[in-house]
């Protein structure tokens, strides 16, 4: 089996809508796909509705958090999507983006940067407005050649020029309520340290206490000496590890299923998991 655990569509800030992307995931010979939206579950029916003969949807979100100062992100598994603390915390966090970018936008005016808030709602099409819309239109104005490089301190990155905090959920608080809506929460690419600075290792024994039940070990950002650490902790602290591309469709380099997870770990996450199934694929609409 060939199992991809962190993929994005249009619902946030993927190129691909949740219909091409679980088209194309079985075209390139997945077998299991999960789509984890930032902070949303809206591309979950479209994807449902097209999912191809072969292919397994695993649903969930990627959730925005914060600790100590530090973003990160916590993949939230096969969780109840009405379950009303965390949809209230979704929503929250969600509510907030708009916010932010046109206060990015502020900013990058000040410094120069013709962007408009047009353009990055033309850019999001209707997904959970992100950095990466802000950083696109930075693309299209020439300031910056790729989307990875307008997340630097010159630009986007934590405490960059142009950076502004959004609403942010502790990371003990996202356990809680993923685990309350039945749901696994995996810790993504915690160590992914050209998006800035991450959250030191030692949190993770106290995560693992909170209830943290994996981390995301093979990623693109993670380099093999990373990688073999990171499985070292995990192995320590009895914590699952998960491979994954997050894929996000032209907006970033990787292609999915770059990096996959085990069919045994998969496995461990379903049986963990009560609020939601995986759902299997039926044919879908063409």
């Amino acid at each position: 089996m060939r199992i991809d655990l962190h993929c994005h569509s249009t619902a946030s800030d993927g190129t691909d809508t949740p219909a091409e992307l679980v088209r194309k995931a079985r075209a390139t010979g997945l077998d299991v796909v999960a789509l984890t939206d930032h902070d949303t579950t809206r591309g979950h029916a479209e994807a449902i509705a097209a999912l191809p003969e072969g292919l397994t949807l695993v649903t969930g979100a990627e959730l925005s958090c914060r600790l100590d100062g530090v973003s990160l992100h916590m993949l939230a598994y096969l969780f109840d999507p009405e379950e009303p603390e965390l949809l209230a915390e979704r929503e929250l966090v969600r509510d907030d983006r708009v916010p932010r970018a046109r206060g990015m936008i502020a900013k990058l005016n000040e410094l120069g940067v013709p962007v408009t808030w047009d353009q990055v709602a033309r850019i999001a099409a209707g997904g959970s407005v992100g950095r990466p819309h802000v950083a696109t239109a930075l693309v299209e104005l020439g300031v910056v050649p790729t989307v990875s490089d307008a997340f630097t301190e010159q630009w986007l990155a934590d405490g960059g020029r142009a950076y502004v905090a959004k609403h942010e959920t502790d990371p003990f608080e996202a356990i809680r309520l993923i685990k309350g809506a039945g749901g696994v929460a995996v810790f993504a690419h915690p160590a992914a340290v050209k998006r800035g600075r991450t959250v030191p290792e030692s949190a993770l024994a106290e995560l693992a206490t909170a209830g943290l039940d994996g981390i995301e070990v093979d990623h693109m950002e993670h380099d093999p000496a990373t990688r073999a650490r990171l499985r070292g902790l995990a192995k320590e602290l009895g914590l699952l590890t998960t491979g994954s591309s997050d894929y996000h469709g032209s907006r970033k380099t990787c292609v999915l299923g770059e990096y996959t997870t085990d069919p045994e770990v998969y496995g461990e996450i379903t049986r963990r998991a009560t609020g939601a199934f995986p759902v299997p694929g039926t044919g879908g609409i063409v």
